[in-house]
């Protein structure tokens, strides 16, 4: 069966009953219909959350062959529950382009998914079309400002960088030009769109605490200079209240259900080689407030989304992690190993080894945070005994211990191990958390850090762009953020051709942009793509529906 005939032959649970499970009446959730609802954020306690086990699932560096790190947080969920641990599954909503493009939908897989898949993948609870119309507004007042003769703030159109977004990619909306059709439409300049998951205001909903913390981030946004060079903000626009307002419902999280019932929490969906790529402030702690353990997810690798985790969002949220999982497979390892992605369901256990590589210096990156990691081996029907045992084998020279996760096929059944492994590590954690770096660390200096000690980069080269970035982010007095650097996940390095572990090489660094906002910095290194184009077999062209409304071709 594929993974929609799997959702869609499971019986789901009214969403007030999977609510019952956390002790929530009906009285306090937000329906949206049967199987969906959202949580005020009143539910959440602080004093819950410092008890609760927060347990951060990543993996290696992505590959066409897939590494599967939602399917496994949420087997490893179902798998805690089946031992008995109160546990709630915390993961990011899905991007419609992604869903019509080449990734598909992001509701994990096999009997490891939450459901209803189809609204999830979809439209969900319209969070994504809250956040594009709040972006979308700023940039409206933007370009009102500068047509505007009353109210005008001198901005210099130059140095605007908001530009609009969409929830879907496509390529033809990368670079566009505004203000066409004389005096009364608008200041002609350059301009362009993103995909939502990669708007700053995504990125500062997942890291808001609530609604006036949220308006105070919004405020912040940095929108450019005056012709006399005066930094503009977007509450100098007046714009933070309007936002707020369009936002009342996506800051609220979002409950479903795993495939076994167990409670889910879906809210949040920003990019890992952007943003910080990982689900909400509220949605974390909602879940750590309702329940003993919480299992999250970190987008990409352990290089982009578990280091941002680490060190922009537990740095914000007062959080710490009490077990770390990396979920590998033979598959991933064997194309970091040399092999192409059509031919990494063939034994090849000298390129499986020779990829092992990249699993060693995650756990390695794992390790820097003074976290030890459980290596998560998501299994395929295809795997050997060889295999798994050149993995376990690694892991153990690491002093790291390594299970196998039979959840696409099992449900939790397939990960009772691996469950039984963090929640030991998690109740008898007493390792304290150490983030990489100082966030009042010079800018350059907290960049090198990461380049080196993440990514194993023999040093940083600024183009004359970052050069002149670092200078304007010192003249704005925003030195003291943190770092959220935009890199492919392709590879641990800047250069997405070099597989493995890659040796002697050096990050560009080609400019910095300001997410005074969300409150961080981002140095950009290669062409990072913020607006997706559609491969030539989209997604979409497979997706359909009947006439009593079934969906089919979601994976």
């Amino acid at each position: 069966m594929t993974d929609i005939e799997i959702a869609q032959a499971a019986k789901l649970e009214p969403v007030v009953d999977i609510a019952a499970k956390l002790n929530i009446s009906a009285d306090e959730l937000e329906l949206y219909g049967k199987y969906k609802a959202k949580l005020p954020l009143s539910l959440i306690d602080e004093d819950k959350v410092k008890k609760s086990k927060l347990i951060l699932v990543s993996a290696i560096s992505p590959t066409p062959a897939g590494e599967g790190k939602t399917t496994t947080s949420i087997g490893l969920t179902m798998a805690l529950n089946r031992i008995g641990k109160r546990t709630t599954v915390v993961l990011r909503e899905p991007s419609l382009g992604p869903v019509f493009g080449i990734k598909g939908g992001a509701t994990g897989g096999g009997y490891a998914q939450v459901i209803p898949m189809e609204d999830i993948n979809l439209h969900f609870t319209g969070d994504f079309s809250a956040i594009e119309k709040a972006h979308n507004l700023l940039a409206a007042l933007i370009d009102n400002n500068l047509q505007s003769k009353k109210h005008n703030l001198n901005i210099d159109p130059r140095t605007v960088t908001w530009k609009r977004v969409m929830d879907m990619n496509d390529r033809a909306l990368r670079n566009v030009v505004l203000g066409l059709g004389g005096t009364t439409g608008g200041v002609p300049r350059e301009s362009g769109f993103d995909i939502t998951a990669a708007s700053e205001v995504m990125a500062i909903l997942c890291l808001s605490k609530d609604i006036e913390d949220l308006k105070e981030k919004l405020g912040n946004i940095f929108v450019g200079f005056t012709f006399d060079k005066k930094p503009i903000y977007a509450r100098d626009l007046k714009a933070q209240g309007a936002m707020a307002a369009l936002l009342k419902d996506a800051i609220k999280p979002n409950l479903v259900q795993t495939l076994e019932g167990n409670p889910a929490i879906i809210h949040g969906g920003p990019f890992a080689n952007i943003a910080q790529g990982t689900n909400t402030v509220v949605a974390t702690k909602m879940g750590m407030s309702l329940s003993d353990y919480v299992v999250t997810e970190a987008g990409f690798g352990f290089d982009l989304g578990g280091e941002k985790f680490l060190d922009i969002k537990c740095q914000y949220a007062g959080l710490k992690p009490a077990a770390v999982v990396l979920v590998a497979t033979t598959r991933a390892l064997k194309y970091h190993g040399g092999v192409p992605v059509k031919e990494v369901n063939n034994p090849n256990i000298g390129a499986l080894k020779k990829g092992l590589e990249n699993l060693e210096k995650h756990i390695e990156n794992a390790k820097l945070f003074n976290l030890t990691p459980i290596v998560a081996i998501n299994k395929f029907t295809h795997d050997t005994p060889e295999d798994m045992e050149a993995i376990i084998e690694m892991c153990k020279r690491h002093d790291v211990m390594a299970y196998e996760a039979n959840v696409w096929a099992e449900g939790g059944n397939g990960a009772i191990e691996l469950a039984k492994a963090v929640a030991e590590v998690a109740d008898s954690n007493t390792k304290e958390f150490r983030p990489l770096y100082d966030w009042n660390t010079p800018v350059e200096h907290k960049i090198s850090i990461i380049a080196g000690k993440i990514y194993g980069a023999d040093g940083v080269d600024y183009q004359p762009k970052a050069k002149t970035a670092l200078k304007r982010i010192d003249a704005l007095g925003l030195g003291n953020l943190p770092i959220c650097m935009a890199k492919t996940q392709k590879s641990l390095s800047d250069d997405p051709n070099l597989l493995g572990r890659p040796e002697d090489f050096i990050v560009t660094v080609r400019d910095i942009e300001i997410a005074a906002g969300a409150g961080f910095i981002i140095p950009i290194t290669g062409e990072m793509m913020r607006m997706p184009g559609l491969p030539e077999e989209p997604s979409a062209n497979n997706i359909d529906i009947d006439a009593e409304g079934n969906i089919s071709g979601l994976f």
